[in-house]
C-alpha cells in the first residue's frame, strides 16, 4: 500500500515551475497510489464558486480526476489559501474534505493529519480571520457574489501573505511548535503527525521513536512531498523521470 501527502503548491499560473512539475508528479503517480492526500493550499487562492473562475487550474483538476478514475481514493484538507472548495471536489473529483484536522488509522497507524494553520496558538490575528473565512455565513455567500469578488479577495490575501510570512518565521520558531505539539498528540495516543503549511521540510522521530512528525515543505521551491509505504512515513523529494 501507498499513500502520498502534498501541500503548499500554492499554485498560481500553468507557465510557473512548479505547476508544470506538479503535473508531472500526478502524471508518474497516477494508477501507482492507494490514496492521495492534499494538505492545503495546492492553489495560491480557490474558493468553490459555482461558475467556477478559476479556469487556469483545469489542467490539474483533470490530472487529480484520472488519478481518481484509476482507483485512487482523493482526501483534500482545506487550508488557509483554498476553502469552501465547492462541486468540482466533492462531486467531480469525489473527494471527501476535510474543513479542519483529523485523525485517520494509515496502514495500521493512527496519524493526526491537517493543514498546520491552527497549530500556532499565539498568531491570534489569523485565527480570527480564519474564523471569519470559514463561516457559514462566509460559505453561504460565496454563490450570491460575482467571481470578479473571487480575485479581489485572491489579491489581497496574496498581499497579505508574502508581507507577514518572513515576520511570522522570525518570530516564531515553528520546528518547537510542531515538536510541542507532536509530543501532545503522542500522549492522546497517535503514533504520528502529518502537517502542511509551514513550507518546513521535517523527518523527525519523538517520543522514543514511537511517534513520526513528517512535516511536508512545500511545492515552490522545495518539491518535497510525503509517502506512506508499508507503514512507514517518508520524506521525499521529487524528481522527474526524465530527470533522474
Amino acid at each position: 500500500m501507498r499513500a502520498i501527502f502534498l501541500a503548499d503548491a500554492h499554485l498560481k499560473a500553468p507557465s510557473d515551475d512548479n505547476f508544470l512539475l506538479l503535473l508531472d508528479f500526478l502524471h508518474e503517480i497516477e494508477g501507482k497510489i492507494d490514496t492521495l492526500y492534499i494538505m492545503g493550499d495546492l492553489f495560491d487562492f480557490w474558493v468553490g464558486f459555482p461558475s467556477n473562475p478559476f479556469r487556469q487550474f483545469d489542467p490539474v483538476i483533470d490530472a487529480l480526476e484520472r488519478i481518481v478514475q484509476n482507483g485512487c481514493r482523493l482526501v483534500y484538507f482545506e487550508g488557509n489559501h483554498d476553502f469552501h472548495l465547492g462541486d468540482v471536489f466533492a462531486k467531480r473529483l469525489r473527494a471527501e474534505i476535510h474543513v479542519g484536522p483529523a485523525v485517520e488509522v494509515v496502514q495500521g497507524k493512527s496519524l493526526y493529519l491537517c493543514h498546520g494553520d491552527q497549530i500556532n496558538k499565539h498568531d491570534s490575528y489569523y485565527r480570527l480571520l480564519r474564523y471569519i473565512l470559514r463561516s457559514r455565513l462566509v460559505a453561504a455567500s460565496v454563490s450570491c457574489f460575482p467571481p470578479s469578488w473571487a480575485l479581489k479577495v485572491k489579491a489581497r490575501l496574496q498581499r497579505r501573505s508574502q508581507s507577514t510570512y518572513q515576520e511570522k518565521k522570525a518570530r516564531w520558531d515553528y520546528r518547537s511548535i510542531l515538536l510541542d505539539f507532536a509530543a501532545s498528540l503522542h500522549k492522546l495516543g497517535c503514533d504520528g503527525l502529518v502537517v502542511g503549511h509551514f513550507h518546513l521540510a521535517m523527518l523527525e522521530t519523538v517520543a522514543d521513536g514511537n511517534f513520526t512528525l513528517l512535516s511536508l515543505g512545500d511545492w515552490m521551491g522545495q518539491f518535497t512531498y510525503g509517502e506512506m509505504l508499508d507503514g512507514e512515513l517518508r520524506l521525499r523529494t521529487y524528481v522527474p523521470e526524465r530527470l533522474a
